[in-house]
């Protein structure tokens, strides 16, 4: 493109080159820090609920026709280096946002899968002979999804995750309680998948243990 046409920077006036009429990955990505490296503000947009999700595939079909209209620039060439520049450092932001959440993940999965509460609904599952029957030996248990909570030597603990053995396999829910820095199991449930027969194995309650022994 001759020099003397490029109209870059004139608003709607500015003739947009074939070349530049592109998916734009730097605004899609980057949105509204894109919008503002390249005079476009119709990028903050993205912050309207709902709205701005929807107009992030809006920034990435007319992101780079908006960038070349709203500023001035030396050349295509100039253009189109730029861009790769954003869609370049758009893709490495969004890597390490991803890669950070993946590690927290794993970090949160890894505390659930260490604790007491999960170790306990194990070793307990692991010597009933119902569940054996049910799913047979070795079985092996999944991530446990959920949430515990720790104040002190109180704490409480739900949590969900799948067990499965050579003959079948089911879904566990957990409801632990710890009291004076011990942990205990109050509920757990198994239940067998495609079927849904649950099988308790719920320790018995107090008031319950002291009535069958009167």
């Amino acid at each position: 493109m001759d020099t003397n046409d490029n109209t870059s920077g004139q608003g709607p006036a500015s003739q947009v080159p074939p070349e530049v009429r592109r998916w734009s990955w730097g605004a899609f990505l980057l949105s509204w820090i894109w919008g503002i490296g390249n005079n476009t503000l119709a990028a903050l947009a993205v912050f309207i609920p709902f709205f701005g999700f929807v107009w992030l595939f809006v920034l990435g079909a007319r992101g780079s026709e908006w960038a070349w209209r709203n500023k001035r620039w030396d050349s295509l060439a100039q253009f189109q280096r730029t861009q790769r520049s954003w869609a370049k450092w758009g893709a490495i932001v969004w890597l390490g946002w991803l890669a950070v959440m993946a590690a927290f993940f794993f970090f949160i999965f890894g505390l659930l899968k260490d604790s007491d509460a999960y170790k306990l609904a194990q070793a307990q599952l692991a010597a009933d002979d119902r569940i054996a029957e049910i799913v047979g030996r070795p079985l092996s248990s999944g991530f446990p999804m959920g949430q515990i909570q720790i104040s002190g030597p109180r704490g409480s603990a739900s949590l969900s995750f799948s067990v499965e053995g050579p003959k079948g396999e089911g879904t566990v829910f957990v409801e632990a309680s710890k009291d004076m820095g011990a942990w205990r199991i109050d509920r757990l449930v198994f239940e067998e998948e495609g079927t849904g027969r649950r099988v308790d194995l719920s320790p018995p309650r107090a008031s319950e243990s002291v009535e069958g022994s009167v």
